[in-house]
């Protein structure tokens, strides 16, 4: 994979991370790297690092709400060897499971441009192309599913989202959509704990 960490191709991202390290100089703030198994069968993909969240601790979905639900449901379904991340030095294990981000750098709020998503695509592309035994990828969100998309050499009218959306992918891979497991899709019920379940019910099958 090109080198990540160094990354500063987006002049937007760039100076913005620039700015949040000035204000909280504890912070990450910068790239975050995918986190997890690198032989997993399940690749989970996201939209992009929070600003108190991954953008704080350098772990996708760590430290922030959205990442509530997420590491619940991997412990349950036998993912993750405990059921909360905290930090990146935790001792948090994936099994089987490795968890990225369509677009890689905190993006002012929370809102990737388009130019960002194109030029950060190829890490994840990266991703898919070196990770031969991920069977399943779940796209959380529909940005995360274009990126799956624009990734797996696709057309973004390919192949539509929707909740709980099986597609097959080139390669014999399969996609699998859900809504993202935000703070405000759970607290409006658009995501229920039931609905996120149901969705890895459906992963387990695959598997």
């Amino acid at each position: 994979m090109r080198n990540l960490k160094t990354c500063t191709e987006c002049p937007r991202l760039a100076g913005f991370l620039a700015d949040v390290r000035q204000r909280h100089p504890d912070y990450h703030g910068r790239p975050v790297a995918p986190f997890g198994d690198p032989k997993a069968k399940l690749l989970i993909v996201g939209l992009a690092p929070g600003m108190h969240g991954a953008n704080r601790t350098g772990r996708p979905f760590t430290g922030d709400f959205a990442g509530i639900l997420l590491y619940e449901t991997l412990h349950r379904y036998g993912f993750a060897d405990r059921p909360e991340s905290i930090s990146a030095d935790d001792g948090l294990r994936l099994v089987g499971c490795r968890i990225t981000n369509a677009v890689k750098c905190l993006p002012p709020e929370n809102k990737p441009e388009p130019g960002e998503m194109r030029a950060c695509n190829r890490y994840l592309a990266d991703e898919l192309n070196t990770s031969p035994d991920a069977r399943v990828v779940l796209a959380l969100g529909q940005i995360a599913h274009k990126a799956v998309l624009m990734a797996s050499g696709l057309k973004q009218s390919a192949l539509a989202f929707g909740h709980a959306a099986r597609h097959e992918l080139p390669g014999g891979r399969i996609l699998i959509d859900s809504y993202h497991c935000s703070r405000y899709n759970t607290q409006t019920r658009r995501l229920t704990t039931a609905d996120f379940h149901d969705v890895f019910e459906a992963i387990r099958r695959e598997l």
